[in-house]
């Protein structure tokens, strides 16, 4: 769904959900904790499983990468001693070249995983925040906190587990669509 047809979506189906998860809320000031709804959520534990589950293989494939490039150094060095200058010269370029391409390649790969991870936090927050507004209208707030910037606070007033419940309804475990 887009942005706009996503939100009415999203309010349709809380409407009803809501008032059951907030009814005991009444309050002016709301605290969240957002790390937490995003960490705590379903589908935020499934985005940082799958980007753990890259990172890990990323750094295999890395130590894997690493001994195979120490060994051809060591090779090459002993290639030093007898080989003439200049061709020991175009195969260290040529080593150098390697690493260069391989070091450009893993950077990209952990950029796209850094994208990939903030791409699924925007998608949770634009689901996130609708049912975050329908929470604050049916507890009477006119303002959401973030927890950690509340010095005290009643425990009562934080809807980090109401939000975590009514996102899972919505959006679940399910990845971001490959068309959003």
């Amino acid at each position: 769904m887009f942005g706009w047809l996503q939100s009415i979506c999203v309010a349709l189906v809380l409407l009803g959900a809501s008032a059951t998860f907030a009814q005991d809320i009444r309050s002016p000031i709301l605290t969240i904790d957002s790390d937490a709804l995003y960490r705590n959520s379903a589908f935020g534990q499934r985005v940082l499983r799958d980007i753990e589950n890259q990172t890990t293989a990323l750094a295999e494939e890395n130590r894997s990468l690493e001994v195979e490039l120490e060994k051809e150094e060591r090779a090459l060095t002993e290639q030093r001693q007898t080989l003439p200058a200049e061709e020991f010269r175009a195969l260290a370029d040529a080593f150098d070249a390697r690493v260069q391409a391989i070091r450009t390649e893993r950077d990209a790969r952990n950029r796209d995983i850094a994208a990939q991870l903030e791409e699924n936090r925007e998608h949770f927050l634009s689901v996130a925040f609708p049912v975050l507004q329908i929470i604050m209208q049916d507890a009477g707030a006119a303002v959401v906190l973030e927890r950690r910037s509340v010095f005290i606070s009643a425990n009562a007033i934080d809807i980090t587990e109401i939000a975590i419940q009514q996102i899972d309804t919505i959006l679940g475990a399910e990845p971001k669509a490959a068309s959003d």
